[in-house]
């Protein structure tokens, strides 16, 4: 009987890129969703961006512009980037939605009305450089509960602990260095302790979680009386304002859950549908959400106590996953294993990762870990060598002609692969995705051995065997189909160049089940390249070139101001970048006028070949007098869009010989480098050859 089911992943913070460890997540639940639905069930794949907190708040005062605009321009990549990797959502939305607003609201007067709120004065980390007080991710200090060093401010990734950013040892500041004050304010929090029955019952009774999760849980928070959970934040806050309580926001972990239910609803709008269809109580839809094990506690405790208090369907499922590792370490900036899924796509094919992390992927909570040579040699080997390799030793002998009017006599080798569906479907329902794709593997071999022991290219020599050789090709084409539609759900892709070779679409897990007899064949083209070192070599380079400039964030350095705000400065401006390159020497005038600065307008821009930061500009100062300039600004311009534009250039710059040319100038830019780059552009009227004073 087809299911209803509603499937979340985590959602993305819209104050940074997707990278390949944020990719384990959406993957995993990219093929569940794929396959739910070639299982035929009514499946919908909802996210959206994470998009309140004091985070986008500072960022978008550093940029000197909206938060709405900092969150639109990063709903862009995330959904570009999410595309490239052919993670298909129904509906992406954003928790600073009208939708999220209204069901917050709601959602609150249920639990305001179930007496669960109550208020008093918290002692709050604030930072006096920066001017506000301290989100949790804004912390890092000493976990109180079990010693871990650089921990945040809400739970310890060694230990799994929750506590308050005020109970850390040695805390200090990210966003300015400074080491925190202690001061006062009025908060609102939910006192969860007063759902410790239902939690105890939803988390312990076998269905919900994963074994070890519920035990983690049973050990370290249920059996004592649980927290009152934090909600709200006084200004400064870019969030939702609390309706009862002005000038107080609700926190990012209140309003952040709720925008799947908000997700649900815009597609429910575009779709005629009912939101509680899916989200009421007494609604049969499965929810289904899928998270990483350092947000374990927010979506096992606080979000279904949310829910029950609001008269709200409960989830089916949290599938909880690891961490990825990379050679069996952290991503590394400096090692070039931190790498954006932009980067990745600019080398390396999406469906490769996506194969890696499904052949890795169990139903536990263990971390998964990329050995890059191994993602080489496992791509390579199973996909090109096995599954793509039946079909080019195949398909190209009937191009233009057709299967076999009958399936011939195959020896009982697609009714045995047949028979493995369940077993396979099985795994993919259980997110055992590595057991699913070693038994897809074990039909791939088989199949490969009936070619191997056929040798359709023999067979092909003998004009009177033609018969044969389209027996021998539609039982290899019927094979090499049917283990592309156990992998549909991991390799979609691959599913649809199976559909344009073989004229018949994949719509059904059953579609393997049968096969194929007297379609045509279409001309085979190539469905995979094998990858070479090189190209992965490419890739960690390149991060670590975009990734330079980052480093110093990364590392905890200030992000945002180290001098304070004053309240009259009305524009906000902060001082980090003043404080990352302080100010140099004094000079006399007679230093500053040795530097001849114009005006010039790029009249050519191109990409310098094998260079890549640089960008090589010819800049025109007026009259037929031209400079050559190479500029490191490639990360953050496109060629096309700098002709015509006007800029400052350094023009009396002794000429310095280049191994790619001579380079006879320089452009003034600001910038920390990389992608954050802003060339200076002289204001309306000024014209090429103009000295700047």
């Amino acid at each position: 009987m087809p299911r209803k089911i509603l499937v979340t992943a985590a959602l993305p913070y819209a104050n940074g890129h997707i990278h390949i460890g944020h990719l384990v997540e959406y993957v995993q639940t990219d093929i569940w969703v794929r396959f739910q639905k070639l299982r035929g069930h009514q499946c919908i794949f909802v996210c959206a961006d994470d998009t309140h907190g004091t985070a986008i708040m500072i960022r978008a005062r550093r940029e000197g512009r909206s938060e709405e605009a900092v969150i639109a321009d990063m709903r862009e990549a995330h959904v570009r980037d999410f595309g490239g990797f052919q993670i298909e959502f129904d509906n992406y939305g954003s928790t600073n939605s009208p939708e999220n607003r209204e069901l917050c609201d709601t959602i609150w007067a249920s639990i305001r009305s179930a007496g669960l709120v109550k208020e008093k004065d918290v002692e709050q980390l604030y930072d006096p450089v920066a001017g506000t007080f301290l989100a949790d991710r804004f912390v890092r200090g000493t976990c109180p509960k079990c010693g871990a060093e650089d921990q945040p401010g809400d739970n310890c990734s060694a230990c799994g602990a929750a506590y308050t950013p005020a109970d850390l040892k040695n805390p200090k500041s990210t966003l300015s260095g400074a080491v925190p004050e202690v001061r006062s304010a009025e908060h609102l929090f939910i006192e969860l302790e007063k759902l410790h029955g239902f939690l105890n019952e939803w988390t312990q009774d076998g269905t919900h979680l994963q074994s070890e999760v519920a035990n983690y849980l049973k050990g370290h928070f249920l059996g004592e009386p649980l927290r009152d959970w934090d909600v709200s934040r006084p200004a400064p806050y870019f969030g939702f304002e609390i309706p009862d309580k002005k000038g107080h926001y609700w926190y990012v972990w209140f309003d952040a859950p709720i925008g799947y239910m908000a997700s649900t609803l815009e597609w429910c709008k575009r779709n005629g549908q009912d939101l509680n269809d899916w989200w009421a109580a007494a609604s049969s839809a499965e929810i289904h959400h899928f998270i990483g094990k350092d947000i374990t506690y927010f979506h096992t405790l606080f979000w279904p106590g949310m829910l029950k208090t609001a008269g709200c369907n409960l989830p089916r499922k949290v599938h909880i996953h690891g961490f990825l590792t990379v050679g069996g370490e952290k991503m590394s900036k400096s090692k070039g294993t931190f790498i954006m899924g932009s980067t990745y796509l600019k080398h390396l094919p999406p469906g490769a990762l996506r194969y890696y992390y499904a052949s890795k992927l169990g139903s536990g909570l263990d971390d998964l870990d990329l050995s890059l040579e191994e993602f080489v040699a496992r791509f390579n080997s199973d996909l090109v060598g096995k599954v793509v390799n039946l079909a080019s030793r195949s398909a190209g002998f009937l191009a233009g002609k057709t299967l076999s009017d009958v399936y011939p006599d195959d020896g009982g080798l697609f009714a045995a692969a047949a028979e493995r569906g369940e077993a396979i479907a099985t795994f993919y329902e259980d997110c055992n995705y590595g057991a699913a794709t070693r038994e897809i593997m074990a039909l791939a071999d088989k199949a490969n051995k009936f070619v191997d022991e056929r040798q359709p290219w023999v067979i092909r020599k003998d004009p009177t065997r033609e018969a044969e050789l389209q027996d021998v090709c539609t039982i290899t084409l019927n094979l090499f189909r049917q283990i592309v539609i156990y992998l549909a759900p991991v390799l979609p892709e691959l599913a649809k160049q199976t559909e344009e070779l073989l004229n018949r679409p994949i719509v059904s897990w059953a579609d393997a089940q049968i096969p194929l007899a007297g379609t045509p064949v279409s001309p085979f083209t190539h469905l995979m390249k094998r990858i070479e070192t090189k190209q992965v070599d490419a890739m960690v380079e390149e991060s670590k070139e975009v990734t330079a400039a980052e480093q110093s964030v990364a590392s905890g350095a200030p992000e945002v101001p180290a001098v304070a705000f004053h309240p009259a400065d009305t524009w906000q401006d902060a001082g980090a970048a003043l404080a990352g390159e302080p100010l140099a020497a004094e000079c006399t005038i007679d230093d500053f006028v040795k530097i001849d600065l114009r005006v010039a307008r790029v009249i050519e821009a191109k990409h310098v070949e094998s260079a890549n930061k640089l960008l090589q500009l010819t800049l025109s100062l007026g009259g037929g007098e031209t400079r050559n300039v190479f500029a490191g600004i490639k990360a953050a311009y496109k060629p096309e869009d700098l002709v015509g534009r006007l800029v400052i250039c350094v023009a009396n710059l002794k000429p310095r010989q280049m191994k790619f040319g001579l380079s006879q100038g320089m452009v003034c830019a600001s910038g920390s480098g990389g992608s954050e780059v802003f060339l200076l552009t002289p204001d309306q009227g000024s014209v090429p050859g103009q000295r700047v004073h």
